[in-house]
């Protein structure tokens, strides 16, 4: 039965785990396409703090869904699933694989179980109250409110993540029932896709030292330009864009709420929470695939070797 579904390859793990020049040597490998799984590469003129792969990097590999949106366009699950399943059906029209790439395990989780987010799309009225709640009393009230009818969903979304703390509560406002079942229940479909699911990771301070590397070269590179470019060109703190690890911290120097050390500090800090986070919701995936690195020596050849094989077995690749 596997062998009639359309073969979808996902790699992913933490924030600068190795994913990208992994996924270039099994896309080359496999006549795979990439399409991007992250919720900031997908903007316009955000390119170092997203850490954004270059044309060079993607060594005449196809990508989809980054640099396709600009910074004041509002990016999330639903706007995800749409333009990826329409990736997939592009790349498959040239008999191509998909290999979806990044960090973003709710977009991920979307795509390979077709999560239906019909139910919850329309209506904005008390989407714009609970927003009015938020800017009013603070989002930690906001997350009460989500605490009170779904202290489950309150596990996995941050109380700063707003948006959606908001789908979360609106969905339970509108059907009576809690996100954390329906997700878990939609989670229990059988995918449409003949899918290989890897996880890359390597040992958490390894993890974390590159996280700080990463900080210290976006910083080098011309991070605080970039986001005073943006704020000049109008970019706003209560943008969906901006809420992204780096734009948020700088912008609130830029703003004077805090000092650059300060802004650095908590970039390094808030992203190896993000990291942390990250490998809590791959290890409640079902059927993923482990890759540590340090089980292959950090070893790209043995890695690539060992997803190919896999692929093999799955039927995917011959």
């Amino acid at each position: 039965m596997e062998k009639t579904k359309r073969p979808l390859v996902i790699l992913t793990g933490p924030t600068a785990v190795g994913k990208t020049a992994l996924s270039i040597a099994l896309a080359k490998e496999i006549g795979g396409e990439i399409i991007s799984a992250d919720s900031m590469q997908v903007y316009r003129r955000m390119d170092i703090g997203s850490a954004k792969i270059t044309p060079e990097e993607m060594a005449g590999v196809p990508h989809h869904l980054i640099d396709v949106l600009e910074p004041d366009q509002e990016f999330n699950v639903v706007v995800f699933q749409k333009l990826a399943k329409r990736a997939v059906a592009d790349i498959y029209s040239r008999g191509h694989i998909p290999v979806v790439v990044g960090g973003t395990g709710f977009y991920i989780q979307a795509l390979v179980y077709d999560i239906d987010f019909t139910e919850n799309d329309e209506d904005t009225a008390l989407r714009r109250s609970l927003e009015e709640l938020a800017r009013r009393e603070g989002a930690e009230a906001l997350y009460e409110r989500l605490r009170a009818v779904d202290p489950e969903s309150c596990e996995s979304i941050h109380a700063n993540n707003i948006k959606r703390v908001i789908r979360a509560i609106e969905f339970y406002e509108k059907t009576g029932k809690k996100i954390s079942d329906h997700n878990r229940e939609q989670r229990q479909n059988d995918s449409p896709y003949n899918v290989a699911y890897f996880v890359l990771n390597d040992d958490r301070e390894r993890i974390y030292e590159r996280i700080n590397d990463r900080v210290d070269l976006m910083m080098a590179q011309g991070l605080t330009e970039e986001v005073r470019a943006l704020r000049e060109s109008g970019c706003r703190k209560d943008m969906v864009s901006m809420q992204g690890l780096g734009y948020k911290e700088l912008l609130s120097y830029l703003e004077g709420e805090r000092s650059l050390e300060e802004a650095v500090y908590l970039i390094k800090r808030d992203t190896r929470h993000f990291a942390k986070r990250q490998l809590t919701w791959f290890r409640r995936e079902k059927e993923v695939i482990w890759i540590e690195k340090n089980v292959f020596d950090r070893n790209s050849q043995t890695l690539l070797e060992f997803m190919q094989d896999f692929l093999r077995e799955k039927g995917i690749i011959l």
